[in-house]
């Protein structure tokens, strides 16, 4: 089974930033995309960013466009997302997700907390 570890969750003021990291394990002949969710109360799970593993395209919601930055490390099977500019509403819990069959995101990580201040 596909495992997924986040890292790098915390407490930052607004404007601050982050760096989130997710390490993959476990055997898979293809990684078909990447990305980080993130979740608060009494809303569904959104994407935030995703990655396609082999091309390096990515993609990002409107929100976070021109602030965070997903990258991928394709030998070591680790993703991270670089949160700059951060806002109060950015915080959420950011799951990480793995695509391994290019239908659905089936992995996914246990969540790490983003809290941002003003």
């Amino acid at each position: 089974q596909v495992q997924l570890v986040e890292s790098g969750g915390g407490l930052v003021q607004a404007v601050g930033s982050l760096r989130l990291s997710c390490a993959a394990s476990g055997r898979t002949f293809i990684w078909y995309r990447m990305g980080w969710f993130r979740q608060t109360p009494g809303k569904e799970r959104e994407v935030v960013a995703a990655i396609n593993w082999s091309t390096g395209g990515t993609y990002y919601a409107d929100s976070v466009k021109g602030r965070f930055t997903i990258t991928r490390d394709n030998a070591k099977n680790t993703v991270a997302l670089q949160m700059n500019s951060l806002k109060p509403e950015d915080t959420a819990i950011y799951y990480c997700a793995a695509d391994v069959s290019g239908w659905k995101y089936a992995y996914w990580g246990q969540g790490t907390q983003v809290t941002v201040s003003s």
